[in-house]
């Protein structure tokens, strides 16, 4: 009976682009860096009830591309690596479910105390806010995709 190894579980180089859920670091690094983006082209004011966000955004996309170059190299082939995975995508979901929720309650707090109007400046600042609301979102659902078949894999191996 031949006993599987992680090598044969984790994908290393291009193998990554094609491979189940290794193919969501792509996705992960546009969402992740529009959310960055938005919130930090949007009118901050004292206290920053953003820092969190701004934090989770760029923590989990320097992590991703820390990731994605570990995977692109090998440098993931020890028996290790499988649950180190499934720990950093959950933590990154957990992170961003938070920053989401924060984010959502910053924006509709906004609208309903500026009430922007069709003219407004107020409108533009708005407006990202909300595009980084869904952005975060779909960057929760990537990552927690991403951490529920990473566990599969993990359990598989």
């Amino acid at each position: 009976m031949a006993s599987t190894t992680s090598g044969d579980i984790l994908p290393s180089g291009a193998k990554i682009f094609v491979t189940f859920p290794d193919i969501f670091f792509i996705p992960e690094f546009v969402f992740g860096g529009l959310v960055w983006i938005l919130v930090a082209s949007t009118e901050v004011h004292d206290p920053n009830p953003l820092g969190w966000v701004m934090f989770v955004s760029i923590f989990c996309f320097v992590g991703t591309t820390l990731w994605f170059f570990i995977f692109i190299t090998g440098g993931n082939q020890r028996s290790v690596w499988p649950s180190l995975d499934v720990g950093f995508h959950f933590l990154a979901a957990v992170f961003y479910l938070s920053a989401g929720v924060d984010l959502a309650f910053i924006t509709y707090i906004y609208g309903e105390i500026v009430k922007p109007l069709p003219i407004d400046p107020l409108l533009k600042i708005y407006r990202l806010d909300i595009a980084a609301v869904v952005m975060c979102y779909v960057a929760i659902l990537l990552y927690f995709i991403h951490a529920i078949f990473s566990a599969i894999r993990w359990k598989r191996s």
